[in-house]
Protein backbone atom coordinates (compact mmCIF):
# COMPACT_ATOMS: atom_id res chain seq x y z
CA UNK A 1 0.00 0.00 0.00
CA UNK A 2 1.13 3.55 -0.76
CA UNK A 3 0.99 5.67 2.39
CA UNK A 4 2.70 8.86 1.28
CA UNK A 5 1.78 11.55 -1.25
CA UNK A 6 3.53 14.50 -2.85
CA UNK A 7 1.54 17.31 -4.49
CA UNK A 8 3.29 19.78 -6.79
CA UNK A 9 2.07 23.37 -6.83
CA UNK A 10 3.92 24.77 -9.86
CA UNK A 11 3.22 28.49 -9.56
CA UNK A 12 5.71 31.22 -8.69
CA UNK A 13 5.45 34.99 -8.91
CA UNK A 14 9.02 35.02 -10.18
CA UNK A 15 11.82 32.50 -10.57
CA UNK A 16 14.85 32.49 -8.28
CA UNK A 17 18.11 32.78 -10.20
CA UNK A 18 19.44 29.40 -9.01
CA UNK A 19 16.25 27.45 -9.81
CA UNK A 20 16.05 25.17 -12.86
CA UNK A 21 12.93 23.27 -11.89
CA UNK A 22 9.37 23.35 -13.10
CA UNK A 23 7.41 26.46 -12.12
CA UNK A 24 5.29 28.99 -13.96
CA UNK A 25 4.25 32.63 -13.39
CA UNK A 26 0.77 31.75 -14.67
CA UNK A 27 -1.43 32.36 -11.66
CA UNK A 28 -4.43 32.93 -13.92
CA UNK A 29 -4.38 29.15 -14.53
CA UNK A 30 -4.37 28.21 -10.85
CA UNK A 31 -8.10 27.43 -10.63
CA UNK A 32 -8.17 25.09 -13.63
CA UNK A 33 -4.92 23.48 -12.45
CA UNK A 34 -6.45 22.69 -9.06
CA UNK A 35 -9.48 21.16 -10.78
CA UNK A 36 -7.16 18.92 -12.82
CA UNK A 37 -5.23 18.04 -9.67
CA UNK A 38 -8.40 16.93 -7.90
CA UNK A 39 -9.27 14.76 -10.91
CA UNK A 40 -5.86 13.07 -10.84
CA UNK A 41 -5.93 12.44 -7.11
CA UNK A 42 -9.48 11.09 -7.21
CA UNK A 43 -8.53 8.74 -10.07
CA UNK A 44 -5.29 7.26 -8.70
CA UNK A 45 -5.53 7.51 -4.92
CA UNK A 46 -6.77 4.26 -3.32
CA UNK A 47 -7.88 5.73 0.01
CA UNK A 48 -4.98 4.41 2.07
CA UNK A 49 -4.49 6.09 5.42
CA UNK A 50 -1.62 8.48 4.71
CA UNK A 51 1.50 8.64 6.80
CA UNK A 52 2.66 11.85 5.09
CA UNK A 53 1.27 14.43 2.68
CA UNK A 54 3.62 17.04 1.23
CA UNK A 55 2.84 20.21 -0.74
CA UNK A 56 5.93 21.26 -2.70
CA UNK A 57 6.59 23.84 -5.36
CA UNK A 58 6.85 26.19 -6.96
CA UNK A 59 5.27 28.26 -4.24
CA UNK A 60 2.48 26.43 -2.40
CA UNK A 61 1.86 29.52 -0.26
CA UNK A 62 0.23 31.04 -3.35
CA UNK A 63 -2.74 28.81 -2.46
CA UNK A 64 -5.46 30.13 -0.20
CA UNK A 65 -6.27 28.10 2.94
CA UNK A 66 -9.58 26.89 1.46
CA UNK A 67 -7.66 25.59 -1.58
CA UNK A 68 -5.32 23.59 0.65
CA UNK A 69 -8.36 22.29 2.51
CA UNK A 70 -10.10 21.19 -0.71
CA UNK A 71 -7.07 19.02 -1.53
CA UNK A 72 -6.43 17.67 1.96
CA UNK A 73 -10.02 16.52 2.44
CA UNK A 74 -9.70 14.11 -0.52
CA UNK A 75 -7.23 12.03 1.45
CA UNK A 76 -7.66 9.65 4.33
CA UNK A 77 -5.62 11.38 7.02
CA UNK A 78 -5.53 11.26 10.81
CA UNK A 79 -3.96 12.95 13.78
CA UNK A 80 -0.67 11.17 13.12
CA UNK A 81 -0.42 12.18 9.45
CA UNK A 82 2.45 14.58 8.79
CA UNK A 83 1.09 17.28 6.45
CA UNK A 84 3.80 19.64 5.21
CA UNK A 85 3.59 22.78 3.11
CA UNK A 86 6.51 24.70 1.65
CA UNK A 87 5.96 28.41 2.20
CA UNK A 88 7.59 31.66 1.14
CA UNK A 89 8.14 34.04 4.07
CA UNK A 90 7.05 37.34 2.51
CA UNK A 91 3.31 36.55 2.69
CA UNK A 92 3.11 34.68 5.98
CA UNK A 93 0.96 36.74 8.32
CA UNK A 94 -0.67 35.33 11.44
CA UNK A 95 -4.17 34.97 9.97
CA UNK A 96 -2.96 32.99 6.97
CA UNK A 97 -0.84 30.66 9.10
CA UNK A 98 -3.62 30.16 11.64
CA UNK A 99 -5.94 29.16 8.79
CA UNK A 100 -3.37 26.66 7.47
CA UNK A 101 -3.04 25.14 10.91
CA UNK A 102 -6.82 24.91 11.21
CA UNK A 103 -7.15 23.03 7.90
CA UNK A 104 -4.76 20.30 9.02
CA UNK A 105 -1.27 21.37 7.97
CA UNK A 106 1.02 20.57 10.92
CA UNK A 107 4.50 21.06 9.48
CA UNK A 108 5.84 23.97 7.44
CA UNK A 109 9.08 24.45 5.53
CA UNK A 110 10.07 28.09 5.00
CA UNK A 111 12.51 29.06 2.28
CA UNK A 112 15.02 31.38 3.93
CA UNK A 113 18.29 30.63 2.04
CA UNK A 114 20.22 33.35 3.93
CA UNK A 115 19.64 36.24 6.34
CA UNK A 116 21.86 38.52 4.22
CA UNK A 117 19.52 40.96 2.45
CA UNK A 118 22.06 41.88 -0.22
CA UNK A 119 22.58 38.24 -1.17
CA UNK A 120 18.83 37.63 -1.19
CA UNK A 121 18.52 40.35 -3.84
CA UNK A 122 21.39 38.88 -5.84
CA UNK A 123 19.72 35.46 -6.06
CA UNK A 124 16.28 36.81 -6.90
CA UNK A 125 14.43 36.15 -3.67
CA UNK A 126 11.32 38.24 -2.94
CA UNK A 127 11.77 38.43 0.83
CA UNK A 128 14.20 39.93 3.33
CA UNK A 129 15.66 38.62 6.58
CA UNK A 130 13.17 40.42 8.80
CA UNK A 131 10.27 38.78 6.97
CA UNK A 132 11.72 35.35 7.72
CA UNK A 133 11.98 36.14 11.42
CA UNK A 134 8.43 37.51 11.46
CA UNK A 135 7.15 34.47 9.57
CA UNK A 136 8.64 32.09 12.13
CA UNK A 137 7.19 34.07 15.02
CA UNK A 138 3.78 34.25 13.33
CA UNK A 139 3.87 30.51 12.71
CA UNK A 140 4.74 29.79 16.33
CA UNK A 141 1.94 32.08 17.51
CA UNK A 142 -0.45 30.36 15.09
CA UNK A 143 0.23 27.01 16.75
CA UNK A 144 2.90 25.41 14.57
CA UNK A 145 5.28 23.27 16.57
CA UNK A 146 7.18 21.75 13.63
CA UNK A 147 8.91 24.45 11.59
CA UNK A 148 11.78 23.94 9.15
CA UNK A 149 14.05 26.55 7.54
CA UNK A 150 15.96 26.01 4.28
CA UNK A 151 19.41 27.48 3.60
CA UNK A 152 21.83 27.48 0.69
CA UNK A 153 25.59 27.72 1.14
CA UNK A 154 28.11 28.81 -1.48
CA UNK A 155 25.91 31.72 -2.63
CA UNK A 156 27.38 34.73 -4.49
CA UNK A 157 29.24 37.05 -2.09
CA UNK A 158 28.72 34.63 0.82
CA UNK A 159 31.64 33.68 3.05
CA UNK A 160 32.10 31.04 5.72
CA UNK A 161 31.47 33.29 8.71
CA UNK A 162 28.26 34.72 7.22
CA UNK A 163 26.90 31.25 6.58
CA UNK A 164 27.62 30.07 10.10
CA UNK A 165 26.01 33.26 11.40
CA UNK A 166 22.88 32.41 9.36
CA UNK A 167 22.66 29.05 11.11
CA UNK A 168 23.10 30.57 14.55
CA UNK A 169 20.31 33.02 13.76
CA UNK A 170 18.09 30.13 12.70
CA UNK A 171 18.79 28.26 15.93
CA UNK A 172 17.93 31.36 17.96
CA UNK A 173 14.46 31.46 16.35
CA UNK A 174 13.55 28.15 17.96
CA UNK A 175 12.83 26.14 14.81
CA UNK A 176 12.77 22.35 14.93
CA UNK A 177 14.38 21.51 11.60
CA UNK A 178 17.01 22.98 9.27
CA UNK A 179 17.87 21.91 5.71
CA UNK A 180 21.12 22.89 3.96
CA UNK A 181 22.01 22.70 0.30
CA UNK A 182 25.21 23.60 -1.48
CA UNK A 183 24.65 25.89 -4.45
CA UNK A 184 24.72 23.96 -7.71
CA UNK A 185 24.08 25.76 -10.97
CA UNK A 186 22.14 23.56 -13.39
CA UNK A 187 21.19 24.15 -16.98
CA UNK A 188 17.91 26.00 -17.19
CA UNK A 189 18.45 28.47 -14.38
CA UNK A 190 19.34 32.17 -14.76
CA UNK A 191 22.78 31.67 -13.22
CA UNK A 192 23.63 29.04 -15.84
CA UNK A 193 23.69 31.65 -18.61
CA UNK A 194 24.56 34.63 -16.40
CA UNK A 195 27.46 33.40 -14.30
CA UNK A 196 27.44 35.01 -10.85
CA UNK A 197 30.62 36.46 -9.40
CA UNK A 198 32.33 35.46 -6.15
CA UNK A 199 30.71 32.09 -5.57
CA UNK A 200 32.41 29.60 -3.30
CA UNK A 201 34.62 26.93 -4.82
CA UNK A 202 34.24 23.26 -3.85
CA UNK A 203 36.76 23.47 -1.02
CA UNK A 204 35.00 26.46 0.54
CA UNK A 205 31.62 24.76 0.21
CA UNK A 206 33.10 21.71 1.94
CA UNK A 207 34.36 23.89 4.80
CA UNK A 208 30.93 25.51 5.09
CA UNK A 209 29.21 22.13 5.22
CA UNK A 210 31.53 20.68 7.85
CA UNK A 211 31.22 23.90 9.86
CA UNK A 212 27.45 23.59 9.67
CA UNK A 213 27.55 20.05 11.04
CA UNK A 214 29.59 21.24 14.01
CA UNK A 215 27.45 24.33 14.61
CA UNK A 216 24.10 22.57 14.46
CA UNK A 217 25.07 19.46 16.42
CA UNK A 218 26.55 21.72 19.12
CA UNK A 219 23.14 23.43 19.20
CA UNK A 220 21.33 20.15 19.85
CA UNK A 221 20.28 19.23 16.31
CA UNK A 222 20.61 15.66 15.04
CA UNK A 223 22.27 15.26 11.65
CA UNK A 224 20.00 12.54 10.31
CA UNK A 225 20.37 12.88 6.52
CA UNK A 226 23.03 14.44 4.31
CA UNK A 227 21.18 17.74 3.97
CA UNK A 228 18.92 17.68 7.02
CA UNK A 229 19.17 18.42 10.74
CA UNK A 230 16.43 18.28 13.34
CA UNK A 231 15.62 18.43 16.98
CA UNK A 232 14.83 15.02 18.46
CA UNK A 233 11.53 13.70 17.15
CA UNK A 234 11.23 16.18 14.28
CA UNK A 235 12.70 14.30 11.32
CA UNK A 236 10.92 14.95 8.02
CA UNK A 237 9.00 11.70 7.79
CA UNK A 238 8.05 12.43 4.19
CA UNK A 239 11.63 12.82 2.99
CA UNK A 240 12.78 9.81 5.00
CA UNK A 241 10.24 7.80 3.04
CA UNK A 242 12.21 8.71 -0.10
CA UNK A 243 15.54 7.72 1.44
CA UNK A 244 14.04 4.45 2.67
CA UNK A 245 13.11 3.73 -0.97
CA UNK A 246 9.43 3.30 -0.15
CA UNK A 247 6.49 4.01 -2.42
CA UNK A 248 4.65 7.31 -2.72
CA UNK A 249 2.14 9.05 -4.94
CA UNK A 250 3.21 12.02 -7.05
CA UNK A 251 0.39 14.35 -8.06
CA UNK A 252 0.56 17.43 -10.28
CA UNK A 253 2.53 18.61 -13.27
CA UNK A 254 6.14 17.38 -13.31
CA UNK A 255 5.53 15.32 -10.14
CA UNK A 256 7.22 11.95 -9.70
CA UNK A 257 5.85 8.90 -7.94
CA UNK A 258 6.88 5.34 -7.13
CA UNK A 259 4.44 2.46 -6.90
CA UNK A 260 4.60 -1.29 -7.53
CA UNK A 261 8.23 -1.10 -8.71
CA UNK A 262 7.33 1.62 -11.22
CA UNK A 263 8.78 5.11 -11.12
CA UNK A 264 6.58 7.52 -13.01
CA UNK A 265 6.46 11.20 -13.85
CA UNK A 266 3.74 13.55 -15.04
CA UNK A 267 4.00 15.97 -17.94
CA UNK A 268 6.11 19.06 -17.30
CA UNK A 269 3.73 21.06 -19.50
CA UNK A 270 1.13 22.88 -17.44
CA UNK A 271 -1.30 22.98 -20.36
CA UNK A 272 -0.91 19.29 -21.21
CA UNK A 273 -1.41 18.30 -17.59
CA UNK A 274 -4.59 20.39 -17.29
CA UNK A 275 -6.01 18.81 -20.47
CA UNK A 276 -5.27 15.24 -19.33
CA UNK A 277 -4.28 14.77 -15.67
CA UNK A 278 -4.84 11.00 -15.90
CA UNK A 279 -1.83 10.27 -18.10
CA UNK A 280 1.67 9.63 -16.79
CA UNK A 281 4.26 11.12 -19.13
CA UNK A 282 6.83 8.43 -18.38
CA UNK A 283 6.87 5.11 -16.55
CA UNK A 284 9.96 3.06 -15.77
CA UNK A 285 9.62 -0.48 -14.46
CA UNK A 286 12.59 -1.20 -12.20
CA UNK A 287 14.19 -4.61 -12.20
CA UNK A 288 15.12 -6.19 -8.88
CA UNK A 289 18.76 -5.25 -9.53
CA UNK A 290 17.80 -1.62 -10.13
CA UNK A 291 15.68 -1.58 -6.99
CA UNK A 292 18.68 -2.85 -5.01
CA UNK A 293 20.92 -0.18 -6.49
CA UNK A 294 18.45 2.56 -5.62
CA UNK A 295 18.05 1.16 -2.11
CA UNK A 296 21.79 1.55 -1.59
CA UNK A 297 22.06 4.88 -3.41
CA UNK A 298 19.29 6.42 -1.35
CA UNK A 299 20.15 4.66 1.90
CA UNK A 300 23.61 6.18 2.02
CA UNK A 301 21.96 9.61 2.27
CA UNK A 302 20.82 8.72 5.79
CA UNK A 303 23.31 9.27 8.56
CA UNK A 304 22.23 5.92 10.01
CA UNK A 305 23.33 4.43 6.69
CA UNK A 306 22.13 1.19 5.19
CA UNK A 307 21.02 -1.93 7.03
CA UNK A 308 22.77 -4.92 5.49
CA UNK A 309 20.43 -7.41 7.19
CA UNK A 310 17.31 -5.84 5.71
CA UNK A 311 18.96 -5.62 2.30
CA UNK A 312 20.07 -9.25 2.44
CA UNK A 313 16.56 -10.37 3.32
CA UNK A 314 14.78 -8.12 0.84
CA UNK A 315 17.03 -8.88 -2.15
CA UNK A 316 18.31 -12.36 -1.27
CA UNK A 317 21.98 -11.38 -1.44
CA UNK A 318 25.06 -11.31 0.77
CA UNK A 319 25.70 -7.57 0.76
CA UNK A 320 29.22 -7.74 2.21
CA UNK A 321 30.27 -10.45 -0.23
CA UNK A 322 28.75 -8.73 -3.26
CA UNK A 323 30.39 -5.37 -2.50
CA UNK A 324 33.48 -6.51 -0.56
CA UNK A 325 36.03 -4.78 -2.79
CA UNK A 326 34.30 -1.41 -2.74
CA UNK A 327 33.54 -1.60 0.99
CA UNK A 328 37.13 -2.46 1.87
CA UNK A 329 38.43 0.42 -0.27
CA UNK A 330 36.27 3.07 1.38
CA UNK A 331 36.55 1.59 4.87
CA UNK A 332 40.33 1.88 4.54
CA UNK A 333 40.12 5.46 3.28
CA UNK A 334 37.75 6.45 6.09
CA UNK A 335 34.94 7.51 3.78
CA UNK A 336 32.65 4.68 4.96
CA UNK A 337 32.34 3.43 8.53
CA UNK A 338 30.79 0.24 9.85
CA UNK A 339 27.74 0.32 12.11
CA UNK A 340 26.07 -2.37 14.21
CA UNK A 341 23.69 -3.12 11.35
CA UNK A 342 25.59 -2.09 8.23
CA UNK A 343 27.49 0.86 6.82
CA UNK A 344 27.26 4.64 6.64
CA UNK A 345 29.22 7.54 5.20
CA UNK A 346 31.64 9.46 7.41
CA UNK A 347 31.56 13.27 7.31
CA UNK A 348 34.42 13.20 4.81
CA UNK A 349 32.58 10.52 2.87
CA UNK A 350 29.58 12.81 2.58
CA UNK A 351 31.71 15.35 0.74
CA UNK A 352 32.25 12.83 -2.07
CA UNK A 353 28.98 10.99 -1.50
CA UNK A 354 27.73 11.12 -5.09
CA UNK A 355 30.92 9.44 -6.30
CA UNK A 356 30.80 6.73 -3.63
CA UNK A 357 27.10 6.01 -4.05
CA UNK A 358 27.43 5.73 -7.82
CA UNK A 359 30.43 3.41 -7.57
CA UNK A 360 28.70 1.17 -5.02
CA UNK A 361 25.65 0.91 -7.29
CA UNK A 362 27.73 0.38 -10.45
CA UNK A 363 26.49 3.80 -11.63
CA UNK A 364 23.30 2.25 -13.02
CA UNK A 365 20.94 4.49 -11.11
CA UNK A 366 18.71 6.49 -13.43
CA UNK A 367 20.11 9.98 -12.81
CA UNK A 368 17.14 11.68 -14.41
CA UNK A 369 14.76 9.95 -12.01
CA UNK A 370 17.04 10.62 -9.07
CA UNK A 371 17.18 14.39 -9.77
CA UNK A 372 13.90 14.61 -7.92
CA UNK A 373 15.61 13.37 -4.78
CA UNK A 374 18.73 15.47 -5.14
CA UNK A 375 16.83 18.68 -5.80
CA UNK A 376 17.52 20.17 -2.36
CA UNK A 377 21.26 19.95 -3.11
CA UNK A 378 20.83 21.53 -6.54
CA UNK A 379 18.77 24.51 -5.54
CA UNK A 380 17.04 25.37 -2.37
CA UNK A 381 14.60 22.73 -1.55
CA UNK A 382 13.76 17.91 -2.55
CA UNK A 383 10.39 19.92 -4.43
CA UNK A 384 10.84 22.52 -6.99
CA UNK A 385 11.76 25.87 -5.97
CA UNK A 386 10.69 27.98 -2.96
Amino acid sequence: MVKNAYIHIPFCKSKCKYCSFISFPKLEQKEEYLKALIKEISYFYENEKLNTLYFGGGTPSLLQPFEFESLIKIFNTGSQTEITAELNPETLNYDYLRALNDCGINRISIGCQTFNDNILKLIGRRHNAEQVKNAVQNAQNAGFKNISLDFIYGLPEQNYDEFISDLKNAVSLGVQHISLYGLKIDEGCYFYSHKPQNIADDDTQADMYLGAIQTLTDAGFEHYEISNFSKSGFYSRHNLNYWDNNSYYGFGTAAHGYKDSIRYSNSASLEDYIINPYKHDKETVLSKAEQLEEEIFLGFRKMAGINKYLINEKYNIDFEKKYSGILNKYLSSGHIVQTNSGYKLSNNGILVSNIIRQIVTSNHVNSKIMRRFNYRECVARLSQGH
